[in-house]
C-alpha cells in the first residue's frame, strides 16, 4: 500500500463478499489511526491495525450501504470508537442495516447512530492529520468523501471508480446528481490526485477525466446541460 510523504500511513483491506475497500489511515508521528468504511471482516482490520503498531481512534464513513458500514456498530462498541459520517440523508440506509443485512446473507446487523453527521465544508481528525469532507450525493443522498490536500488522497467510497461510476439504480440514488457531484466537487480538487475507490483499484483524477468512459471531460461536454447545476 502506498504511503503518502511519510507521515499517513495507508492500508487498503478488502472486505465482505463485495470486496470493499475499507481504508486503514495511521498517522506516523502519533500512530492514531482512523478506519473508513469498515463493511466487514472485523478480524482482517484489525490484524492491520496491529501490524501497523497502531492505535485505533475512530470511523469515518462514506455511505450508509451495507459493504461499507454493516461492521460499524460491532466495531464501535467493541473498542468504544465514535463514528463520524456519514451525512445525515443517509439515516435511512443505516437504520435499515438489520434488513439489509438479512437480504445479503451478512449475520445479524445493528443500526447504529454516528457521534457526528457529516456536511460539506466539514473536516475530520485523527492523530495530527486533519481531512476535508465534502458532500456528493448521487450514489446516495448523504454520501461523502475524504480529502487530504497535504497528502493529494481522496477517498471517494463509490461516487468514482477506476473506469466507472457509482450505480444510481438504488434507493435514493440519481445519476444526473452523480454526475454533478463528480464534476463539482472532485474535479476542482486536481488532477493529480490519487483516489481510493469503494471497489477496486486506486487511479488519478487526472487519469479519469482522460479516460473514464461516464465521466471524461469530453464525455461530459457532450453530455451538456444536464451535468450543470440549474
Amino acid at each position: 500500500p502506498p504511503s503518502f510523504r511519510g507521515r499517513m500511513k495507508v492500508a487498503i483491506i478488502p472486505v465482505t463478499p463485495f470486496q470493499q475497500n475499507c481504508s486503514l489511515l495511521v498517522c506516523e508521528r502519533t500512530r492514531k489511526a482512523a478506519v473508513v468504511d469498515p463493511g466487514g471482516d472485523l478480524e482482517l482490520i484489525l490484524a492491520a491495525v496491529e501490524e501497523q503498531g497502531a492505535e485505533l481512534e475512530k470511523i469515518l464513513l462514506t455511505h450508509g450501504h451495507i459493504d461499507h458500514c454493516g461492521g460499524t456498530a460491532q466495531l464501535s462498541q467493541q473498542l468504544r470508537l465514535p463514528v463520524e459520517g456519514p451525512h445525515i440523508d443517509d439515516r435511512f440506509l443505516i437504520d435499515d442495516l438489520p434488513q439489509q443485512g438479512r437480504r445479503f446473507g451478512f449475520p445479524q446487523l445493528q443500526g447504529f447512530t454516528p457521534a457526528r453527521w457529516l456536511a460539506g465544508g466539514d473536516s475530520v481528525r485523527f492523530g495530527k492529520v486533519e481531512l476535508q469532507v465534502r458532500h456528493c450525493p448521487g450514489h446516495t443522498p448523504g454520501h461523502v468523501i475524504f480529502f487530504s490536500p497535504e497528502y493529494r488522497l481522496a477517498l471517494v467510497g463509490d461516487v468514482l471508480f477506476a473506469g466507472s461510476i457509482g450505480r444510481t439504480d438504488l434507493p435514493r440514488g440519481d445519476h444526473a446528481t452523480l454526475l454533478r457531484s463528480i464534476r463539482e466537487q472532485l474535479w476542482p480538487l486536481g488532477g493529480d490526485v490519487t483516489f481510493i475507490p469503494g471497489h477496486g483499484p486506486t487511479s488519478t483524477f487526472g487519469e479519469e477525466r482522460e479516460s473514464n468512459p461516464f465521466v471524461a471531460d469530453r464525455i461530459l461536454e457532450r453530455a451538456g446541460p444536464s451535468t450543470q447545476r440549474s
